[in-house]
């Protein structure tokens, strides 16, 4: 089910995209806390979740996602893999890796099988929302609508 938490990215002045979002995390106590971390500080979002990496790309086929929110460490595969599939067929996803393992060996996987960013759990709220912030700037002066 997709929640509307409205996320809004300025492409230019004239041009206003919404972020459509997923969250693949097998524990839905951290998938809870991300979507309302969402909803706190972002004026728009639709917001899909995946438990495991079979449904992580049921949704990426259906759902088409702007940006995914990856772990690393799931039921059925690597996340670190699963980014290589997802990036293989559909370059233009933003992931943000997001792992509660801080080793050099994820982070260098990370980097080789495409990931956009990666952070570790634990680091703070403000972490997670810079990088995706960060994720969608770009030369065209792009910028996050937050809530006022």
């Amino acid at each position: 089910m997709a929640v509307d938490i409205r996320f809004t990215v300025k492409l230019s002045k004239r041009k206003t995209k919404i972020l459509k979002t997923l969250i693949v995390e097998d524990n839905p106590l951290i998938r809870e806390t991300l979507k309302g971390l969402f909803t706190k500080h972002f004026s728009s979002m639709i917001l899909e979740e995946a438990s495991d990496g079979k449904k992580a790309i049921e949704k990426v086929g259906s759902f088409k996602p702007d940006l995914i929110i990856m772990d690393v460490r799931l039921p059925d595969e690597s996340g670190l893999e699963l980014t290589k599939k997802i990036k293989t067929t559909n370059c233009d996803i933003k992931v943000l890796i997001l792992t509660g393992h801080d080793y050099p060996e994820y982070k260098e996987a990370a980097v080789r099988n495409g990931a956009d960013g990666f952070l570790v759990k634990g680091g703070g709220s403000q972490e997670i929302l810079d990088a995706v912030e960060s994720l969608f700037s770009s030369a065209e002066e792009s910028t996050v609508g937050k809530k006022q």
